[in-house]
């Protein structure tokens, strides 16, 4: 039977192209070198290649590039090592007893570039896309969601002039409820009545939050609300739900299923954001996606500006469920290229790959011009 037989890592610098700031204060520039990305070959023993990816981002996660190259390089990849590409309940079995003794979801985006080599190594062999390994795609096309980061109300009103042709907006706020307020109001003016996702990344207290949506309240296209308070209070996000005229949905604090049935027991979420990299991967994803649907709370669905290798995998997963709003997946506005082939995205709609696999192939001579040495 083929076997896994050599993982090799690919740390690089993917520049952006335009600068984009959360509410956290977390900004990714212009002018920065570039954001590391980590690119994960897998290689089984006759020869088949399947590729795995996933973004650092320390002010999103506690994960950076040099602790997913350790990670994978001295823990994951030899738990992987002589596993069939089937094997990916077998590596998550073993990578959870071997780093998440005490957290949720240990080192998930270092076992999410994994799981998803896994995945796209399966797909090859068995010689179906993603989707088909999951159930099968409901979908031909995924519709996505613009991201619009936090900036002056002229800067983000002319974001969304730009990408009139996506389907909804994904908000960046900042904490501060009237110059949010005016932020979203530019905005709403330029949409059209499009549906619109506020997104605060944990930076309101919940009586700062109640102001922000009465001064927004005539702004109808507001669909929701998403992790107004810090990941822990989950006694906030429940107050704010409990207040707040808008469904909440809960982001940073929930990383895994078992997150997840905790926020349902507090009554803290009417809504959960799906990330394949918080997961741990595509398996560990639909899992939450799983409990979510038992328990009534509907599924929004995003990333953290993947690359195309990451999106691929993730237009896979989410072309399978049934999502409340357009995916937020930001790489094709943010970053100054995908660094595959294989993907079909127009007027902000991406095409569920077709082929074997992830169906996207890594552009090799970008991955070595922007590779770092760690």
């Amino acid at each position: 039977m083929t076997r896994i037989a050599r993982i090799d890592l690919y740390p690089v610098n993917v520049p952006f192209r335009r600068t984009f700031t959360l509410g956290n204060g977390s900004t990714s520039s212009t002018q920065d070198a570039g954001k590391p990305v980590l690119f994960v070959r897998m290689e089984t023993d006759d020869g088949l290649v399947g590729w795995g990816e996933q973004r650092a981002d320390p002010k999103w996660s506690y994960e950076t590039i040099e602790t997913m190259v350790a990670a994978i390089r001295h823990h994951l990849a030899p738990l992987a090592i002589g596993l069939s590409p089937f094997d990916v309940a077998t590596f998550h079995d073993r990578a959870e007893a071997a780093m998440s003794i005490s957290v949720s979801n240990g080192m998930p985006f270092a076992r999410a570039a994994m799981d998803i080599a896994f995945h796209d190594l399966a797909g090859k062999m068995a010689g179906v896309p993603l989707h088909a390994l999951l159930g099968g795609a409901l979908v031909s096309e995924v519709p996505l969601c613009s991201a619009i980061g936090v900036d002056t109300p002229e800067t983000m009103a002319a974001h969304a002039r730009e990408s009139s042709a996506y389907s909804a907006y994904k908000i960046k706020v900042a904490g501060d409820p009237i110059a949010d307020a005016a932020r979203i109001r530019a905005v709403a003016e330029e949409t059209g009545g499009k549906p619109l996702w506020l997104d605060a990344n944990q930076s309101y207290a919940p009586s700062r939050l109640m102001r922000l949506l009465d001064e927004v309240a005539d702004i109808r296209s507001i669909v929701c609300v998403e992790q107004p308070v810090k990941s822990p209070d989950w006694a906030g996000m429940a107050a704010v739900r409990q207040r707040s005229r808008l469904p909440v949905a809960i982001d940073e604090g929930s990383f895994s299923a078992t997150d997840l049935a905790k926020a349902i027991r507090f009554q803290a979420a009417d809504m959960v954001v799906l990330k394949v990299c918080k997961s741990g991967g595509v398996r560990k994803c639909l899992e939450t996606a799983a409990v979510a649907k038992a328990n009534g709370i509907e599924l929004l669905a995003s990333g953290l500006t993947d690359c195309g290798v990451a999106f691929a995998a993730a237009i896979h997963m989410f072309s399978t469920l049934k999502l409340t709003l357009p995916a937020e997946l930001n790489g094709p506005e943010l970053l100054q290229d995908m660094v595959v082939k294989g993907l079909d995205i127009r007027g902000g709609v991406a095409k569920v790959p077709a082929g074997p696999g992830l169906g996207v192939e890594p552009e090799l001579d970008k991955l070595r011009e922007w590779r770092i040495e760690l």
